[in-house]
Order: structure tokens, then C-alpha cells, then sequence
């Protein structure tokens, strides 16, 4: 009977964990969206503002735009949610082992939250690529006429280092015309020529994001690792993120305790004496926790957001494997992934990011206190 009510208590706080993250992604899903487009689509001259890029993607794809990449987001953050609450906990159980109450330091919140969103990295990096890919698909225009040659009459060299991906004919037919006028002792160095894959996808540029934004074309024409990219400036971010929000959370948690704990009489000899905390004023810290936290690492996640919307082929990165290629930058930028092409860019969509963790975290405490009291009272 006791391990029917321990199964009983895991799935109900399991079931409460999941839908709150799912509820708190969807309705802040928008937000995340026209952040990703800041981010990505602003130049050093220019940054695109929300409202002009909430009515492109609206005239562009319609409503529907705006949630482009929303099952494979909130798949990721459930488990990478899940992932950062677990560790956290695991980590902080060992800190308050052997002490009369269950009291955590702010610096223990801080190494044990840092830790925390690395591992949240590796979980969510293969769920956030498909998203971000999605959202700037969501905002591109793409033609309606392709030109493009069946699968079976791509060149073999094509077919395989642009795995999934059709030449451009309006480029090859200008390469050709071009090539054309060449006088070579060997009648068949323009078609030669014609069947590299930066000739096919015209002038050198690789094929453009908004192609490659399926998980099957990312895998054939980039590679597994690919799924990971950006993983610097990922595990830097969210080690930021976790660390300062579960250091502030506890903070904030820790003077309400004391807040509550004044006029008491006897007064608490520890925590437990205090009693629980209103489900309101935790929900708003870890709202608040979530907007500093998020504005320590904003430079870091659009660092991250732009790498993830770099279609680099795998000849491309045979190339810079052979070239002994080195990442541009200085040793800070180069260990974050910070790419110094971006560092006037850092903090664009910084303000959308801090509205978005806040009234997320917001909503996952607060709908999580009420789905366990729901069920439990359902269930009992």
C-alpha cells in the first residue's frame, strides 16, 4: 500500500511538472519566437523591431507563424526543465545532509545551478536547433518556383556532399554561360566544373536556413554533431542561468522565510517552524530569479541562436578539417562560442528574452502548486 502511494505521489508531481512546462511554453512561445528573429535577422546598422517582425510573419505564414517549432521546443524543455530541477536537487540533497534543516547557502545554489543548466545543454541542443531553424522559416520568404533537377539527375559529387539539397539552375545555367566561352583542350572541364557543390548551390554560399530546417535535412546535409552546435555559447549560457536563478531564487526564498518569521512568538528555531510559503510570492520570485537570470546570459543565447542558423555542409567542414581552420577571435570569445562578428549584436532582443523566462518561470511554479493540489485533492 505504501509503494501504491509513492508511485501515486511521483506520477501526480510528475504529470504537474510536465503540463506546466508545456502550458508556460505555449502561451510565452510568441515572445520566444519574435526574440529568436531579433537576434538573428538584426545587422550592426540595423535591428528589426517586434512589431515589424510580428506583422512579416503573420503576412508571411499567418498565425500559425508565430508557433512554428513549438512541439519540438516543448519536448525539449520539458525534459530539459525536468533535467535542471533534478540535478539541482540531487546536488543541494548532499549540502543539506547531516543539518538540522533543510537550509541551502547561496553559493551552494549557485555551483549546484551552474551544473545544473550544463546538463540542461545537452539535452535540449538537438530540440532548440529544429526550433530556432523553424522560427526564421517562419519569417523567410520562400519562392514558389524551384529550380531544381530530380534526385536521380544530380551529379554523383552533388548528390553526395549536398545530401537532400537541389542545385539552384538559375546559378548553374549562369556558371555555364560563363564557362562557356573558356578554349581548354579538354572538352569536358565545364561539366566537371559545373558538378562541384559550390557551384551548384550558386556563388559559394551554401544552401540558405530556411531549406535546412527539418531535422532529417539538418542530420543528411550537415551531420549528427551538427545537433549541437553552438554548444560553447549553450553551456555557457545556461550555467549562467541556472546558477544566478537558483542562487536569487534561494535568496528571495530565504528573506520571505525570514520576512514571515518576524513577530513570531517563540520565534522559529529553524525553517520547518515557519511553514510553507504562499504559492504567489514563490511563483513571483522565481519569475523575478528567471529575468535577472536571463539578462546575465542574453549575449550567450544570441551567440548560440545566430551559430544555430549557420548552415555549414559537411564538405564545407572537411575543409576547414584539412585547412587546420581556427575559430576568429580572441581566447574569450573563442571559448564561448562568441563569434567577434557578433559582439555589437549581443544584446539585441535582450528585454523579450528577461518578459518571456520571468513570466514563464512565473507560470511553471505557480500552475505546478496548482496541478498538485488539483490532483492530490482529486485523487484523496
Amino acid at each position: 500500500m505504501d509503494d501504491l502511494s509513492k508511485n501515486q505521489n511521483f506520477a501526480v508531481h510528475g504529470i504537474a511538472a510536465a503540463g506546466s512546462v508545456a502550458l508556460a511554453t505555449g502561451f510565452t512561445y510568441p515572445l520566444d519566437t519574435i526574440k529568436v528573429l531579433t537576434q538573428v535577422g538584426s545587422s550592426c546598422g540595423k535591428e528589426l523591431g517586434a512589431a515589424q517582425l510580428v506583422l512579416r510573419v503573420l503576412s508571411l505564414s499567418g498565425n500559425s507563424g508565430l508557433f512554428h517549432g513549438f512541439g519540438w521546443f516543448s519536448v525539449g524543455r520539458i525534459f530539459g526543465v525536468g533535467a535542471r530541477f533534478g540535478v539541482y536537487e540531487i546536488l543541494t540533497a548532499f549540502n543539506k545532509d547531516g543539518r538540522e534543516d533543510n537550509y541551502v547557502s547561496v553559493s551552494e545554489a549557485l555551483l549546484a545551478g551552474m551544473a545544473a543548466g550544463a546538463i540542461e545543454t545537452f539535452i535540449t541542443s538537438p530540440f532548440e536547433i529544429v526550433k530556432v531553424r523553424a522560427q526564421v522559416a517562419s519569417a523567410s520568404y520562400i519562392p514558389s518556383s524551384t529550380f531544381a533537377l530530380e534526385k536521380g539527375a544530380r551529379p554523383p559529387l552533388v548528390a553526395r556532399l549536398l545530401n537532400g539539397c537541389n542545385p539552384d539552375m538559375r546559378s548553374l545555367n549562369q556558371y555555364g554561360g560563363l564557362m562557356s566561352t573558356l578554349t581548354t583542350r579538354s572538352t569536358n572541364m565545364t561539366s566537371a566544373l559545373l558538378e562541384y557543390p559550390w557551384t551548384m548551390t550558386g556563388s559559394g554560399k551554401p544552401p540558405p536556413v530556411y531549406t535546412v530546417r527539418r531535422s532529417s535535412d539538418i542530420i543528411s546535409l550537415e551531420g549528427w554533431s551538427t545537433l549541437w552546435r553552438g554548444l560553447r555559447s549553450g553551456i555557457v549560457r545556461d550555467s549562467v542561468f541556472g546558477g544566478v536563478f537558483f542562487s536569487s531564487w534561494q535568496f528571495l526564498h530565504q528573506a520571505m522565510l525570514d520576512w514571515k518569521a518576524v513577530g513570531m512568538n517563540p520565534p522559529p528555531r529553524s525553517d520547518e517552524e515557519i511553514g510553507p510559503l504562499s504559492p504567489l510570492g514563490v511563483s513571483l520570485a522565481a519569475g523575478f530569479s528567471a529575468s535577472v537570470a536571463a539578462a546575465a546570459s542574453h549575449g550567450f543565447d544570441t551567440a548560440r541562436s545566430r551559430s544555430q542558423c549557420t548552415v555549414l555542409p559537411t564538405y564545407i567542414a572537411m575543409e576547414r578539417k584539412f585547412l587546420k581552420w581556427k575559430q576568429p577571435g580572441n581566447k574569450f570569445e573563442r571559448y564561448t562560442g562568441i563569434h567577434p562578428t557578433d559582439r555589437n549584436l549581443l544584446f539585441r532582443g535582450i528585454g523579450l528574452r528577461m518578459a518571456r523566462s520571468g513570466f514563464a518561470s512565473f507560470m511553471i511554479v505557480g500552475s505546478y502548486f496548482f496541478i498538485v493540489d488539483h490532483l492530490a485533492s482529486t485523487l484523496s
